[in-house]
């Protein structure tokens, strides 16, 4: 992502009540989380050591991980990616969460982020038949990265598979889906979806992905980007959306976790000044709103775009650090920090 905010909101709308009321606890911010990117098996001992003695001490209660595909899935083999990990290795992160006292939450990027640049990641290199845009755009050549199409009659079969595998592994009581920057969604290319209603598509995959998930009693949770009009707000086409999905946040259901760039569950990135004003506007906001308002502000998750591994090594100041990495560690232990001065559990 390029911007260095994420925020997390509960995605449920103001309830009508007779009188007013206004605020809920401020000295309680119920997530105060960390995005990271898996581990390589060579970095688990890295990793570990950060979960089991930085996390406490820096007050996290929440580790996101984004696996993708690098999960040496039993029921579908054929969509690993290189350097994925065991079960054995992800039982021994979800055993160390748990004795930090941190929720382990899995993600797997769905819909969209189906590649990166010249690399198609496992799903669509497994099965090709399932992009949104097949046969085009060869190396990925002339796109940002690649969706699948969401009404192909077999791509649930697959994804559903995955998630239940990754999230079992992981004892998770919720799963990240994912589903920001999806740019390639009801295209001419695509037989099914095209001339399609990019908002009720985008819905669409969703209310599948949640329905799924409920049936597990694990809760979602996604990037908000999408629901955002990018021309309304001014916020443009990464932050938000300019492609007609931001209706799609009235047809979907009210109880998802929305990690948003913007809101609700700040999640900053590399610059401290930064993270710091949005804990200070969800801090304001939990105070002063109005009560259905205020305990939807859930608190920050913070965003690295980096390896577990590396950005344990630049925390703990053991060896070089790309700038990037060295960044948002610095802004994770001065966001912390505040957290912590300010008493907030």
């Amino acid at each position: 992502m390029t911007t260095p905010i994420v925020l997390i909101v509960l995605c449920a709308f103001t309830i009508l009540i007779a009188a007013p009321v206004f605020g809920g606890d401020p000295a309680v911010l119920p997530v105060r989380g960390l995005h990271v990117m898996a581990p390589r098996p060579d970095e688990l001992a890295d990793s570990l050591r950060f979960i089991r003695e930085a996390l406490p001490r820096e007050g996290v209660n929440v580790l996101v991980v984004e696996f993708g595909y690098r999960y040496q899935f039993t029921k579908r083999p054929e969509v690993i990616d290189s350097d994925a990990l065991s079960r054995d290795n992800v039982k021994s992160l979800a055993e160390a969460c748990r004795a930090a006292g941190v929720r382990l939450i899995p993600q797997i990027n769905l819909l969209g982020h189906q590649s990166w640049s010249k690399t198609t990641f496992g799903l669509l290199r497994a099965h090709p038949e399932f992009d949104e845009t097949p046969g085009k755009y060869p190396d990925n050549q002339g796109i940002y990265c690649r969706s699948y199409c969401p009404l192909h009659p077999g791509v649930h079969d697959v994804v559903f598979d995955v998630i239940d595998e990754l999230a079992e592994a992981c004892g998770a009581d919720a799963f990240h889906v994912g589903m920001d920057e999806v740019f390639l969604l009801g295209e001419d290319d695509c037989p099914r979806c095209k001339g399609g209603n990019k908002a009720e598509l985008f819905a669409q995959e969703v209310r599948a992905l949640y329905d799924h998930l409920k049936r597990s009693s694990r809760t979602m949770w996604m990037w908000g980007d999408r629901f955002l009009d990018g021309d309304v707000t001014g916020l443009g086409k990464w932050e938000a959306g300019v492609s007609g999905t931001a209706p799609s946040l009235r047809q979907v259901p009210k109880d998802i976790v929305i990690c948003d760039w913007f809101g609700v569950i700040s999640s900053p990135w590399r610059r401290p000044g930064v993270a710091l004003a949005q804990l200070e506007l969800i801090r304001h906001t939990r105070k002063h709103a109005p009560t259905p308002v205020a305990l939807r502000m859930l608190g920050v998750l913070q965003t690295t775009w980096c390896g577990v591994g590396p950005f344990a090594r630049a925390y703990f100041g053991e060896g070089p650090a790309d700038p990037a990495v060295l960044e948002a560690a610095v802004c994770f232990k001065e966001l912390f920090s505040d957290i912590r001065k300010a008493g907030l559990k």
